[in-house]
């Protein structure tokens, strides 16, 4: 099974710059180009929050316009951008469960898919409350012998990068302890920080991917600040195997030169020394 994941999107409609310069709907646009020109295709995409720019009804209609392009069905979870009723109208066919939160389990694939909301509405940090945790809990124990990848928006972890830390997940050992009673969970997949970045959280492997809109720069040193960079948008591309398990790639959406070294190839050999 492949799962392209974006993150981040931050989508506005064409023709409005996210800030001065910066266009998050071209570079969604080209990532959903290039994630449609890959060979193999995905079997399925998912999306770890921050769809839209403002969770404004018109910006999901143009992030919905744009995954059309796509042939492989898509999975959402929102982020703290995101306006959970906006969202939910936008996307009736998605499979999300009746009630306040965004929360669905998708069991269509080898590997099943359970899409936490950690949103916390009007704020930048996430949570995963108590009743959260009891679903998550419940849905994690229908399929124990299941390979399961969790997704969310905020990770569970404190990543070093101190502004957007302050911005996190608020107390994750609830759902540490949910995730380390199941040992069928071989990912958690985020977004939120706007760069790619691995861990281990509760027993299993916690990823965050990089956005398609902008990439936040690594800074360890300064907390008051935020560094945005100009690296290019970037997903990844999760590959799952019975034999190999998950294996996760990052792909960049411009273009770069390649050499391809020719079979007969030979490294120059070092001449002895003296």
């Amino acid at each position: 099974m492949l799962i392209a994941q974006i993150t981040d999107m931050h989508v506005k409609k064409q023709g409005e710059m996210l800030a001065p310069g910066l266009d998050s709907h071209a570079a969604l646009a080209a990532a959903i180009e290039r994630i449609g020109e890959l060979d193999p295709l995905p079997d399925l995409l998912v999306a770890t929050g921050d769809l839209a720019a403002d969770g404004k009804p018109e910006e999901y209609e143009v992030l919905r316009d744009l995954l059309a392009r796509l042939s492989m069905p898509y999975l959402l979870s929102p982020g703290n951008h995101d306006i959970r009723e906006n969202l939910r109208e936008a996307f009736p066919d998605q499979p999300w469960e009746d009630g306040r939160f965004l929360l669905c389990a998708a069991d269509d694939w080898p590997v099943r898919i359970v899409a936490l909301d950690s949103v916390v509405a009007g704020r930048p940090q996430g949570e995963i409350c108590a009743g959260r945790c009891r679903w998550l809990d419940d849905k994690l124990a229908e399929a124990p012998d299941k390979p399961t990848i969790v997704m969310l928006h905020h990770p569970p972890f404190v990543t070093g990068i101190a502004y957007m830390d302050a911005m996190g997940l608020t107390d994750p050992s609830g759902l540490a302890e949910v995730i380390g009673r199941h040992k069928q969970v071989i990912r958690i997949l985020c977004g939120h920080i706007h760069r790619p970045i691995q861990t281990m959280f509760a027993g299993t492997v916690a990823s965050v991917a990089p956005a398609t809109s902008f990439q936040v720069g690594l800074n360890l040193n300064d907390p008051d600040s935020i560094l945005l960079t100009k690296e290019p948008p970037a997903f990844q591309l999760h590959r799952w195997t019975p034999d190999g398990g998950l294996v996760s790639h990052t792909a960049y959406v411009e273009e770069f030169g390649y050499w391809v070294r020719p079979k007969n190839y030979k490294a120059a050999e070092k001449a002895p020394e003296g």
